[in-house]
């Protein structure tokens, strides 16, 4: 009887040992796996692609290239913050919530607004930068003197699909609303090519394009969209009940606003064309 206890008390101790090591190597393996974001990689100064590591960049899955930009070097200090490897997955705007929603991605930071909307399908972290509205046209354009929403009769206005630029469009009085465009570099080639007359954006895009391109300006306006408080500041994109959420808020705590100011400007200075 005393044999039969002891053996299995020592069955008992090396099953328990095997969890445990089990266990361990579980959530170290879990710690080793890169951390997937979701962006664009095509809305500087936010994200953009580019050839080399330069500037911190970071490499994109299954890709040559690199990403960089604002976006970019924010995932850099949350991964900091958390101990894993940062890895870019390049997604189109639209594919961007079915990525997160279906695990390809860990979460969005791609200048994304918390929007009511949005908040129904995926978790938000606290904001990561606050945005102001401009609106972006040809420096010969007759809008390019434009103060308020209701200088813009006529004119020939669009916004990036699926974003709250677009539907901003219905507060200029008059404008003609145009198709949305899938992405900000689309929407720069179609202002020079004059097909349409301004596209809204949001202060660090403009100073982006304007600084790419030497006939492009851009203006702020007063008064200006009316915006719900939420959908004016940029948050990480996560899945509902996501782990990473506090973490991911301890990490953005630990940026100041001046850091965030000086990443946004190096971003700027950086960009693909700025010099």
């Amino acid at each position: 009887m005393r044999k039969h206890l002891k053996m299995l008390l020592v069955s008992l101790v090396a099953l328990l040992s095997f969890s445990a090591t089990t266990s361990t190597v579980f959530v170290k393996a879990e710690d080793d796996k890169p951390l997937l974001v979701g962006m664009e990689a095509a809305y500087p100064p936010y994200n953009w692609t580019q050839s080399d590591d330069s500037n911190d960049a970071v490499a994109i899955q299954n890709s040559p290239d690199f990403a960089n930009g604002y976006d970019v070097q924010i995932a850099r200090k949350i991964g900091e913050a958390l101990g894993r490897e940062v890895v870019i997955v390049k997604t189109e705007w639209e594919g961007l919530l079915p990525a997160l929603q279906s695990g390809k991605i860990d979460m969005i930071i791609a200048g994304m607004s918390p929007t009511e909307e949005r908040a129904k399908v995926i978790d938000f972290s606290d904001p990561y930068y606050s945005i102001q509205f401009a609106m972006v046209m040809l420096k010969d354009s007759a809008y390019a003197e434009a103060k308020s929403i209701s200088d813009f009769a006529d004119a020939k206005v669009t916004g990036q699909l699926g974003t709250l630029h677009y539907a901003l469009l219905e507060q200029l009085e008059g404008a003609n609303i145009q198709q949305a465009m899938d992405a900000f570099p689309v929407m720069r080639v179609a202002l020079q090519s004059k097909r349409i007359d301004a596209y809204v954006s949001e202060i660090p895009e403009a100073i982006s394009a304007t600084n790419a391109l030497a006939d492009f300006t851009y203006v702020l306006l007063d008064p200006s969209f009316d915006v719900p408080e939420a959908d004016a500041t940029i948050s990480v994109g996560l899945k509902k009940d996501s782990p990473l959420l506090e973490e991911i808020n301890k990490a953005l705590a630990e940026i100041s606003d001046e850091e965030r100011e000086e990443i946004m400007e190096k971003a700027i200075n950086t960009q693909p064309g700025a010099n």
